[in-house]
C-alpha cells in the first residue's frame, strides 16, 4: 500500500524536506485557507521543525544575551545579591504572568498573535540591553526580555502540543528543544567572539543578534499563513472532556516543579562567580553557556525519549541535578565551575522539554493554554524564591548554599512520590504512560 511506505515532500518557502510517517493519511494533513487550489499545510513534523527553526533564531537573539547578564550587571556595579534577585525576578516574570497571558490566550483563541507578539518584545529588549548603562535599566530589560517570554510561551507551547500529538509528545518537544540549543549554542558564542574583537563592547555584541531576531519574525509569519489553526493535527475531544476542569495530578506536578525550581540556581549567577572569582575573563563565559546549552540539547532529547516510554519516573533526575550544581559550580575550580554549568544545562534542557510535554498530556485541549499558564505561574514562585535563596545564599557561603540546596531538592523528591501515592489506583502518571 501507498501508505505503509515513507513518502517525501518539500514544503514550500522556508519548510524543510521531511518523510512522512509511515502510515501517515494523507487526509488527515491540514490545508491552509484559500478554497479551490490551496495547498496542503505541511506534516506535523514539518511544522514541528519549522517552528523549531523560528525557535532556534529567536534562541540565538535572547540565550546570546542572557550568556553575559551575569558580567554586565557586575561592570555595572551589582553585588551577587542584586545578580540572583534580577535574574531571578526574571524568570519568575518569564513564568508567572503567564497566569494573565495563558487564560486570556485560552479566551481569545488568539494563539498566534500571543506568540508573535512574545516574540517581537525579546526580539526589541536584547539589543536594546547592550545601549544602556544604567544598572536600573539593565535590570529592567532583563526582565522586559523575560516578560516577552511569559507573553508568548502559553501560546506556542499549544500551538506545538497540538501538533506533537500523534508523533509523540516527548520526541516532538525535545527534538523542537534541540533545535532550540542550536541558537542557544551559536549566539553565545557569536556574543564572545564579538566581545573579543572589540574588548568587551557590549553594545556591538547584543545590537548584532536584532539580525536574527528580525529573521525569526518573518519566518513565523509565514508559518501562521500555511497553517492558521494547528489544532486540526490533533482529534477533536469528545463533548464531556473538552471543558473537564484539570485534574488533581495536574496541581502535584505544578508543586513538584515549584519545589524543584527553588533550588534551582541561575545561569547569571554561576557566571557571577566565574568573572568575579577570576575562574575566567568575561569573553569566555559565554563558550561555558554555549556548552551548557549543548547539555540542555542532549537531556532535552534523552529525557524526552524516555518520557514516552516511562512517563512520570523520568523527571525524578531533575531533583538529582539540581542538587549536584552548586556543588560544583560554586567552588575555587574553573573545571568543577564548568562541570557544574553542563550540569546546570541538563537540568534546564529537562524543563524545557519534558515538563513541558507532559502538561500537554494532563489538560483537555480547551484549557491548555490555561495549563501552561498554572503551571508556569506555580513554578515561577518557585524560580523567584530560587534566584533571590541562590544569590543571598551565596553572598554567604557557597556550603551553606551547597546544603540548602541539597535538602530543598530532597523535598521535591518527596512531593513528586507523595503525588504518585496520592493518587492510588489513578496514582500521578501521564497518558502517554497509560499507553
Amino acid at each position: 500500500m501507498e501508505n505503509s511506505r515513507a513518502r517525501s515532500r518539500r514544503g514550500p518557502g522556508f519548510l524543510p524536506e521531511i518523510a512522512d510517517e509511515p502510515g501517515q493519511d494523507d487526509q488527515a494533513r491540514p490545508t491552509a485557507p484559500g478554497g479551490r487550489g490551496a495547498r496542503r499545510a505541511p506534516s506535523s513534523w514539518q511544522f514541528v521543525l519549522a517552528f523549531g527553526i523560528v525557535s532556534m533564531l529567536v534562541d540565538f537573539v535572547y540565550e546570546g544575551g542572557r550568556s553575559v547578564v551575569g558580567p554586565l550587571l557586575a561592570h555595572l556595579g551589582a553585588s551577587g545579591a542584586v545578580v540572583g534577585l534580577v535574574t531571578g525576578a526574571g524568570e519568575a516574570a518569564a513564568l508567572a504572568l503567564r497566569l494573565v497571558s495563558g487564560p486570556l490566550a485560552d479566551r481569545t483563541r488568539g494563539f498566534w498573535s500571543w506568540t508573535i507578539a512574545g516574540y517581537a518584545v525579546t526580539v526589541a529588549a536584547v539589543p536594546l540591553l547592550g545601549l544602556t548603562g544604567v544598572l536600573g535599566a539593565a535590570g529592567a530589560l532583563v526582565i522586559a526580555e523575560r516578560v516577552g517570554k511569559a507573553v508568548r510561551s502559553p501560546a506556542k507551547d499549544t500551538l506545538l502540543s497540538h501538533a506533537t500529538a500523534d508523533i509523540g509528545r516527548g520526541r516532538g518537544f525535545a527534538v523542537h528543544e534541540a533545535m532550540d540549543q542550536v541558537g542557544a549554542i551559536l549566539g553565545p558564542l557569536a556574543v564572545a567572539g564579538v566581545l573579543a574583537v572589540t574588548d568587551d563592547g557590549y553594545g556591538p555584541a547584543l545590537g548584532m543578534l536584532a539580525v536574527p531576531g528580525v529573521l525569526a519574525l518573518f519566518l513565523l509569519l509565514r508559518l501562521r499563513a500555511r497553517v492558521p489553526d494547528p489544532g486540526v493535527y490533533e482529534t477533536p475531544e469528545t463533548p464531556g472532556t473538552a471543558e473537564a476542569r484539570l485534574p488533581w495530578a495536574f496541581w502535584g506536578y505544578a508543586g513538584f516543579a515549584a519545589v524543584t525550581l527553588t533550588g534551582f540556581a541561575t545561569f547569571g549567577l554561576l557566571s557571577y562567580h566565574l568573572v568575579e572569582h577570576s575562574l575566567l575573563p568575561a569573553a569566555a563565559v559565554p563558550v561555558v553557556y554555549a556548552a551548557a546549552m549543548t547539555a540542555d540539547a542532549v537531556a532535552a532529547l534523552a529525557s524526552g525519549w524516555l518520557y514516552d516510554r516511562l512517563g512520570s519516573r523520568t523527571v525524578a533526575v531533575l531533583p538529582l541535578l539540581s542538587a549536584v550544581v552548586p556543588v560544583l559550580a560554586f567552588g575555587g575550580s574553573t573545571w568543577f565551575a564548568v562541570l557544574g554549568a553542563l550540569a546546570w544545562g541538563a537540568g534546564a534542557g529537562i524543563q524545557e522539554s519534558t515538563l513541558r510535554a507532559a502538561v500537554a498530556e494532563l489538560a483537555p485541549a480547551r484549557r491548555r493554554a490555561t495549563a501552561y499558564g498554572l503551571f508556569a505561574g506555580v513554578a515561577g514562585l518557585g524560580t523567584f524564591a530560587g534566584g533571590a535563596l541562590t544569590g543571598v545564599l551565596y553572598d554567604r557561603s557557597s556550603p551553606v548554599l551547597a546544603v540548602s540546596v541539597a535538602v530543598i531538592q530532597a523535598v521535591a523528591l518527596a512531593v513528586l512520590l507523595a503525588s504518585r501515592r496520592f493518587r492510588g489506583k489513578r496514582r500521578f502518571r501521564y497518558a502517554v504512560g497509560r499507553r
